[in-house]
């Protein structure tokens, strides 16, 4: 673990500060698809992920999702951090986008370090400020922009997380990240294709257009 904490850290935190995590860490490996917190569990743990990357997702009244950010190596989740410092149950549900690895940090960790490490300070500020643009890129992209606009952004940035410009998804994953319905993800995949920006294959996308 210490060489996998000093290369994805070790520009980041003190040497005292990586040797308490390597003693504390608990090392996880989830699977593409499987979810590593649920909305309504209570939070005892934060995650810095090693590899891979992990979508953020909200749900309504009736139960659908509505994605808002993704987090990727080198990060943690802002709405974990704020349900740590409050002591609240998780108002959020994390899915492995892929294979990812990370290791998870006892909450309690999380006021002590802040005051006992700038390195540490400093990575949760970054970590909270960089969630919130993404959050208002969020709130955006629903104001303003139409759902082929939508679809499109939304496959850029999964070719971005996984650093392959093949989408190895469905129709119907797609249309619950969005929030919107098969028939009408399927339709508009065809209209990128038509405009060269995205190539349809069986099972996956090509996206064309970064």
């Amino acid at each position: 673990m210490r060489e996998t904490l000093q290369q994805h850290y070790g520009y980041l935190f003190e040497p005292e500060l990586l040797a308490e995590i390597q003693d504390i860490a608990v090392y996880k490996k989830v699977k593409q698809g499987d979810y590593l917190m649920d909305i309504g569990e209570s939070i005892t743990a934060i995650p810095l992920l090693l590899q891979g990357a992990i979508k953020i997702l909200r749900e309504d009244a009736d139960g659908d999702e509505l994605l808002l950010y993704f987090i990727e190596q080198g990060d943690t989740c802002a709405m974990t951090l704020s349900c740590c410092l409050g002591t609240h149950k998780s108002e959020i549900r994390a899915v492995a986008e892929t294979d990812t690895e990370l290791l998870m940090i006892p909450v309690e960790q999380m006021e002590r370090w802040m005051g006992k490490y700038e390195g540490w300070q400093r990575f949760i500020l970054d970590n909270y400020h960089t969630r919130m643009m993404e959050l208002l890129e969020t709130v955006d992209t629903l104001a303003f922009l139409k759902l082929d606009e939508r679809l499109l952004k939304h496959l850029q940035d999964k070719a971005k997380v996984t650093h392959d410009d093949h989408i190895r998804t469905t129709h119907q994953e797609i249309a619950y990240d969005l929030h919107t319905s098969r028939v009408v993800v399927s339709r508009l995949l065809k209209k990128l294709e038509r405009e060269g920006k995205i190539a349809l294959h069986r099972n996956q996308i090509k996206v064309l257009e970064l």
